[in-house]
């Protein structure tokens, strides 16, 4: 029974989730012999404020990015 985790920072549409798990399960059933009731495919939504990178939240991040921009 495969089962997929993917972790993303939050902030994509309940759209743009759907469609993520629509396309990883479809990649599944693609190239694992299984059925396809067996996978599971699960998302973790962080808040940008909880997802460092080099000891810089994502949050911070966006504050520099948006500063840069005229």
């Amino acid at each position: 029974m495969p089962q997929v985790a993917i972790t993303l920072a939050e902030g994509r549409t309940p759209e743009q989730i759907r469609d993520l798990m629509h396309e990883v399960h479809a990649a599944v059933l693609r190239t694992v012999n299984t059925r396809p009731e067996y996978i599971r495919v699960v998302v973790h939504e962080v808040p940008r404020t909880h997802w460092a990178t080099g000891d810089v939240t994502l949050t911070e991040m966006d504050a520099a990015a948006d500063e840069e921009q005229p």
